[in-house]
């Protein structure tokens, strides 16, 4: 359906005609490819009386395609050269609003109890941003972002590849995650140097244990990734590592090794058995 979508105004031309150029300091590299802003608001399946959050609207280009969705859109933009000809280009859809904020720093509870989340995101803002909703999972249940590759190779390879790692596990342990495509540095003005891809995820229902001990646990795995667990791990003593071997994983592994449900299991079975145990 969002293929027969008309085509949203051009950003080379919005911003030649408002006297703009891209902001290096924001990370702006806005997407001329339209196909692929289709693909970013069809992997987040959402209709009629859903709530969207949109991080980075710069120029609305996939906000016009989520304001074709017919949810309700929440356009969240920082730039305030760019918010009143965000506003412009939305003006025909009354289920849009525009709010001048800071993408890392939005609370999705307040838009509603449950939000799909979207957006082309500045490189540099990319972990702050997905760490927050990781965080915000309750209420953030699915999200598709435009990202770097290398960031999205981290995220969906599997255990063993070398770039398998703490958001992999994270990510992993709360969702199920996919990459939609990959996104060649040309099909951005400007063009940055890397290539990028859109992934998507939605948050498994009734997943327990993905707390503060477990996240400080898998951080600590992956702190260095060329210890072995026994060593990586040290800190939380030889409970830990029980509760690994409980699970089917020797303390000479390395991290990277370790699927996500694995180490959320391990650490579940470690909290049971030592309530009183490390954090940190």
């Amino acid at each position: 359906m969002l293929d027969a979508v008309p085509e949203p105004p051009d950003p080379r031309e919005l911003l030649k005609k408002h006297g703009l150029f891209a902001k290096k300091s924001f990370g702006q590299n806005f997407l001329r490819d339209y196909r692929v802003h289709a693909r970013i608001a069809a992997a987040l399946g959402v209709k009629t009386g859903d709530v969207v959050v949109e991080l980075g609207a710069g120029l609305g280009t996939l906000t016009w395609y989520l304001a074709h969705t017919k949810a309700t859109v929440h356009a969240v933009e920082r730039d305030r050269d760019l918010a009143p000809i965000l506003r412009e280009v939305m003006r025909p859809f009354a289920n849009v609003t525009i709010h001048e904020a800071d993408a890392k720093k939005v609370d999705y509870a307040s838009f509603g109890a449950r939000v799909a989340v979207a957006g082309n995101i500045p490189y540099q803002l990319t972990s702050p941003i997905i760490f927050a909703l990781f965080e915000q999972r309750e209420v953030a249940e699915r999200v598709a972002l435009l990202v770097q590759k290398e960031v999205a190779d981290r995220i969906v390879e599997p255990p063993g590849s070398k770039t398998y790692g703490l958001l992999s596990v994270l990510l992993g342990a709360i969702a199920t995650v996919e990459r939609v495509c990959v996104v060649p540095a040309g099909a951005f003005h400007p063009a940055p140097r890397v290539d990028s891809a859109v992934i998507s995820w939605r948050v498994k229902p009734g997943v327990e244990g993905v707390d503060a001990r477990f996240v400080a646990i898998v951080k600590a795995a992956f702190q260095q990734r060329r210890k072995t667990l026994r060593n990586a791990l040290r800190a939380y003593g030889d409970p830990l590592l029980d509760a690994l071997r409980a699970e089917g994983v020797e303390a000479e592994r390395r991290a990277e090794t370790v699927s996500p449900e694995t180490f959320l299991a391990a650490a579940r079975r470690y909290s049971r058995e030592n309530s009183s145990g490390a954090n940190s």
